[in-house]
């Protein structure tokens, strides 16, 4: 059997939109859209009257962001050597040659500048809940990759995404459309936010020599393979978990979500028996379409 060469070697560069395309890894990007989703139907199914246009700004802000930090991280992580053209991950264009590092910080700033315009909108409709959120969440998709300590490279990682595409972004959604801050939306905030950081902990279970050998200490990377793939199976499992506490508040559709609970299971089995190396890139990608199936589940309990 041929034995399988790194993705970034085996590509052939394309032109045009297909490199930002690639550049912006669309396979995750609903990591962004799902908590705009579940805070927005949080909402409507206590009652607020929808605002469609600060939720379409919403999301797009929310997916700009994401974009901005993952374009600043693929170039960032060229520059410190630790993303290589030989990487087992999803192909980088920085690293494949297919854009300058310059070329992909530009487009980096011009995603954060997009969004900043979309949140100064959105301020004017949330007020200064909203401008806290997006200035903390502005700071932290930079933060991710950039600075002297990128939050990239340490085990805070996890966190960060739990806080920002949980917690934060579930609870500005809800605002946005209730102008009140609500103790369910916290708890959708864990719920959508663990299977986010669920889909990060599998991209540094992949990567976890390499990060060692670059001196990436991810959370990963400290844990070692047999205690990720636990906390994996936890980030996975948890938010079924919480799905009943939000049931006893009133929101019963909120059970819908379990109906996600087998693709969930079947992941945590399938990481348990992938050996390290490319195939986990289509974990990474089902982790991110397991937690889309429960944020679109449970958006569709809240308004029912």
């Amino acid at each position: 059997m041929k034995p399988e060469l790194p993705i970034a070697l085996t590509a052939v560069p394309p032109s045009g939109w297909h490199v930002w395309w690639t550049a912006t890894r669309p396979r995750t990007l609903s990591i962004a859209a799902t908590p705009v989703l579940v805070g927005s139907a949080l909402a409507l199914g206590e009652g607020a009257a929808a605002n469609w246009l600060a939720m379409l700004a919403a999301l797009c802000c929310a997916v700009l962001i994401q974009v901005g930090t993952n374009l600043h991280n693929d170039a960032a992580d060229f520059l410190r050597g630790t993303d290589r053209a030989d990487r087992i991950g999803p192909l980088r264009v920085t690293a494949a040659g297919w854009a300058s590092p310059a070329a992909v910080r530009r487009a980096a700033a011009i995603s954060f500048a997009l969004a900043l315009l979309l949140g100064t909108y959105l301020v004017l409709i949330g007020g200064w809940p909203i401008l806290v959120a997006g200035i903390a969440s502005l700071v932290a998709g930079w933060s991710y990759s950039g600075g002297r300590h990128p939050i990239s490279h340490t085990p805070l990682g996890e966190l960060f995404v739990l806080v920002f595409f949980g917690l934060v972004a579930v609870a500005g959604s809800h605002w946005l459309q209730s102008g009140a801050g609500s103790a369910q939306a916290w708890l959708a905030g864990i719920v959508v936010g663990m299977p986010a950081a669920a889909v990060l902990l599998v991209n540094n279970y992949r990567d976890q020599e390499d990060d060692l050998r670059s001196g990436r200490r991810t959370l990963a990377a400290l844990l070692g393979r047999e205690k990720s793939r636990r906390v994996y199976a936890a980030l996975m499992l948890l938010p079924y978990a919480v799905l009943p506490l939000l049931a006893l508040q009133g929101l019963t559709g909120a059970l819908l979500g379990l109906l996600a609970l087998p693709f969930s299971l079947s992941l945590i089995r399938r990481l348990q028996r992938t050996p390290p190396g490319p195939q986990l890139n289509l974990l990474l990608a089902g982790s991110a379409q397991a937690g889309f199936a429960l944020g679109v589940l449970l958006s569709i309990g809240f308004v029912l």
